[in-house]
């Protein structure tokens, strides 16, 4: 947040003295590997999504989203979903590995307890990359490297 020196702290919208500077968000393109039921009005659809990435040939989980697809997107993906699920494991269902995705995210940090070893701060679906396939998804390495310090 930039803030004026001279401003006071006002309630509500504050657009003469006070600007929020946002950055531009970080991507990855993922492929979808699990899916589980929405909440509320969504909870007939699939709309919460687990994502991974190639470690070595393996796909490893980085990420969960829940945000960014229209609604024609997720009843799209949804019918996809109930076609092509290998495996439940209660509400979850894993698909196929075939479609990827471009999330955008805030930041990435480590977090040796997780499969990937880091952690993306705010993560959401930014766009379904129907132009890509599986293979052309970011490599967990390249992403370290990129992303967290020291590599």
């Amino acid at each position: 947040m930039l803030k004026h020196e001279g401003s006071s702290y006002e309630s509500g919208r504050r657009h003469q003295s006070w600007w929020k500077w946002k950055l531009d968000p970080e991507t990855v393109d993922a492929i979808l590997l699990y899916a589980q039921p929405g909440h509320g009005r969504r909870a007939n659809l699939y709309t919460d999504f687990t994502f991974a990435v190639w470690d070595q040939g393996s796909l490893v989980p980085l990420a969960k989203a829940y945000s960014g697809l229209d609604e024609a997107t997720l009843e799209r993906l949804d019918h996809w979903i109930r076609r092509h699920t290998k495996e439940r494991f209660g509400p979850v269902r894993s698909v196929t590995p075939a479609l990827v995705f471009e999330l955008a995210f805030d930041s990435a940090h480590p977090a040796p307890r997780r499969k990937a070893g880091m952690a993306l701060r705010f993560p959401r679906i930014h766009r379904w990359r129907e132009d890509l396939s599986i293979e052309d998804a970011d490599e967990l390495e390249t992403l370290k490297v990129r992303l967290l310090p020291h590599g």
